[in-house]
């Protein structure tokens, strides 16, 4: 008996060996067309350089590309099917207007983000889980060329001097290149993709994100020009909620928005959308998010919305909510809505500043109304987990109380995590400075839900 169990798991370790050396096989494989794809390509450069002086934009540069890869493949390939050159037609087209091999991943609307690690491995994030995908580069020195085909535009670089970068594609992708040395695997591509069509509140209820009482509250907040920052981890959702929430905001108000990289799609008609810049090729020209929320101050702005705080900045935004500016929106990374409260005291002492942590405490307390929480949990959903108000000060800690709350009560046989949204039942304190704005709230929104 264990003579036989001994022989099947050696049977199964060959089996395994052999696959992993064919997949091995398989990926260092060359490509027998690369030759005719590196021709075409540098024909189809050289040709468009030439007609450079008919300024082709757009479609007109794409219908012009393709014919002139066509004609070339019907000239040194013929002997391949039209099928055929038809595959080699789209990878070339990829390449010469696209980001090569990972355009059709941009193109697909279900995948919302893609992280090359290195020339031979490229995965997707699809409905909130990754997976690893067939598509490869050629080699390093490819990927290399993609990463400079997105950061020269901007007038950016990336070298061994400056070996990682922030940049954003033309539809407003986020993309993070980073290169070796720190980069041991070869370079390193992230991009978060760019939502064409921005979620709506109705999406995010129909996913479960939350409930429409909820969405109710959250609604009157900013109408009722409450102070509201969106809390939770890399990948929670935040940004997606800012807009939600944003996109509340009366078309009579002069909207400012500040960014590192703009994504916030806001219908209004008065919008300022303001963007970081990091140093240029010189080193010099960096202009800070701090910098941006300082400036937006002179612009008259009825509402602020800063995509995220992440240093010094925070204390401006602070001071702008107890200085007139209600109503204003941002978000930040934490665990929790206590957890958002002690990053926030941290980034205040990151503005250099030396004020005690209870004068601190304080501009906190006073300046920020509501704490919405999310979470992207085990199975990839996102959930808003906790719609938390600030009271205010009682000795030296900020005290907190929950409106709303997810609560999870176990996982199903598909790894699906089973749980529900209730309220607490508290009215919460900022609901009269809500109606005294002339915003309508009915108060049976906080009842408590059945659990």
């Amino acid at each position: 008996m264990a003579q036989r169990l001994q022989g099947q798991i050696n049977n199964e370790a060959k089996q395994n060996w052999t696959a992993s050396i064919k997949k091995e096989k398989e990926q260092d494989r060359p490509d027998k067309y690369a030759e005719l794809k590196t021709n075409v390509h540098r024909d189809v450069i050289d040709a468009i350089e030439d007609e450079s002086r008919l300024e082709l934009q757009g479609e007109e540069l794409a219908k012009y590309a393709r014919e002139k890869v066509l004609s070339l493949l019907e000239r040194d390939a013929m002997f391949l099917p039209f099928s055929e050159r038809q595959v080699i037609a789209a990878e070339i087209m990829d390449e010469v207007l696209g980001l090569g091999p990972i355009e059709p991943l941009l193109r697909d609307e279900s995948i919302t983000e893609v992280m090359v690690n290195g020339p031979k491995q490229i995965y997707v994030e699809r409905g909130g889980k990754i997976y690893l995908t067939d598509v490869m580069f050629r080699d390093d020195d490819h990927v290399m060329h993609i990463i400079d085909k997105i950061v020269s535009p901007l007038g950016r670089r990336v070298d061994e001097s400056s070996p990682y970068v922030d940049a954003r594609l033309p539809d407003g992708s986020r993309v993070n290149a980073i290169i070796p040395p720190l980069a041991l695997d070869g370079p390193t591509i992230t991009i978060r993709k760019f939502a064409t069509n921005p979620y709506t509140i109705g999406d995010l209820m129909r996913f479960g994100t939350l409930t429409p009482n909820m969405a109710k509250f959250m609604e009157a907040c900013v109408k009722g020009r409450m102070n509201v920052i969106i809390s939770g981890g890399t990948g929670s959702g935040k940004t997606t909620l800012l807009n939600v929430m944003a996109n509340y905001i009366p078309d009579n108000e002069r909207i400012v928005t500040v960014e590192d990289a703009a994504e916030l799609q806001l219908g209004q008609d008065h919008v300022v959308r303001l963007e970081s810049r990091t140093v240029n090729i010189e080193g010099k020209g960096a202009v800070t998010i701090r910098d941006l929320v300082r400036n937006c101050l002179r612009m008259r702005p009825d509402r602020i919305v800063v995509g995220e705080v992440r240093g010094g900045e925070a204390l401006d935004m602070l001071q702008a909510m107890n200085t007139g500016h209600d109503g204003s929106l941002t978000t930040g990374h934490s665990n929790s809505p206590r957890d958002m409260l002690a990053r926030l005291e941290t980034m205040v002492m990151m503005a250099g500043m030396e004020l005690p942590l209870k004068a601190i405490r304080q501009q906190v307390a006073s300046a920020i109304d509501v704490i919405v929480h999310g979470a992207r949990l085990r199975d990839g959903s996102r959930i808003i987990t906790h719609i938390t108000e600030i009271l205010g000060m009682e000795g030296d800690v900020i005290q907190l109380q929950d409106i709303f709350l997810f609560e999870q009560t176990g996982v199903d046989s598909n790894g699906k995590v089973l749980g529900a949204h209730h309220s607490t039942g508290i009215t919460p304190k900022c609901y009269e400075k809500i109606i005294a704005e002339g915003v309508r709230l009915d108060k049976e929104i906080f009842k408590p839900s059945l659990r």
